[in-house]
């Protein structure tokens, strides 16, 4: 049983809400980074999104972007992302840990020895937003046989042919992309999300995650209400970008904080 799957029934026993920040490796800096993860599973982080700095990051928008250029700046890779995860699980050996990025870097590297490195760094998850179900079996093989759950985004647009699709192959949880766009281009619909996530949950028992949008406690309390896991990634990033060495950890730690207070009230 992955530690991803541990981690959301611990939850379930406890009646709480899965918290995933997402942040970039490498930014603000590289030697910050597993500092910040750590910052965050202080916070109330329950699975942590990794970020590979990538040029051209489609499904991004301005404040992620931003984040991938600066990493890319300071020479940060795939290889050293997962460098950064070894170095997180010298002292964290529960916490999970998705990587989020592009097909190019790991086709780059090859798939049976990014799965082998990945698995060996303390990964836990992939998430690869231009390889859908459906094209990248190859690449799936791999994790398998490493154990890495392949995580995959489903969007308001999915049909039910896809959402059928990819909770056949997804293991870990489903991450449910509440806008059609960008991350961080508008306010989450609320409505839309209630409507949509009874369809997808009728078709997989995998716990489902909602991103995109979520700028604020007040709504992933209300995103906590109706889904398994609240995703935070622009914000955090924005977060990132208004702080400096001295105080980033201790920004981001509050910010955090603030949404596990707002999804834990859900309880009370």
């Amino acid at each position: 049983m992955s530690r991803i799957t541990q981690t959301f029934l611990r939850l379930q026993e406890q009646h709480k809400k899965a918290l995933i920040p997402f942040i970039t490796s490498g930014d603000p800096s590289p030697e910050l980074t597993a500092p910040l993860m750590h910052a965050m599973v202080k916070a109330g982080a329950d699975v942590i999104e990794l970020g590979v700095p990538f040029s051209d990051p489609m499904a991004d928008g301005p404040a992620i972007q931003r984040s991938s250029e600066r990493a890319i700046k300071q020479g940060v890779g795939l290889r050293q992302v997962l460098g950064y995860v070894a170095e997180f699980r010298k002292t964290d050996d529960s916490s999970p840990v998705v990587l989020m990025g592009y097909a190019n870097p790991i086709e780059h590297m090859g798939y049976e020895a990014f799965a082998k490195t990945a698995r060996a760094s303390g990964v836990d998850g992939v998430l690869v937003v231009d390889y859908p179900p459906d094209e990248g079996g190859d690449l799936f093989r791999h994790l398998s046989e490493q154990q890495l759950d392949p995580i995959f985004l489903l969007a308001p647009t999915s049909s039910d042919a896809r959402i059928a699709t990819v909770a056949k192959l997804a293991r870990g949880y489903i991450y449910y992309v509440s806008l059609k766009g960008v991350t961080g281009a508008a306010n989450i619909d609320l409505a839309e999300v209630m409507a949509r996530l009874p369809r997808i949950k009728a078709l997989t028992k995998l716990p489902i995650g909602v991103g995109f949008g979520i700028r604020d406690a007040a709504t992933a309390k209300s995103i906590a209400s109706i889904a398994d896991a609240v995703v935070i990634g622009s914000r955090i990033i924005q977060e990132i970008e208004q702080s400096n060495a001295a105080n980033v950890l201790t920004n981001v730690g509050a910010l955090l904080s603030e949404f596990r207070l707002a999804m834990d009230s859900l309880g009370t």
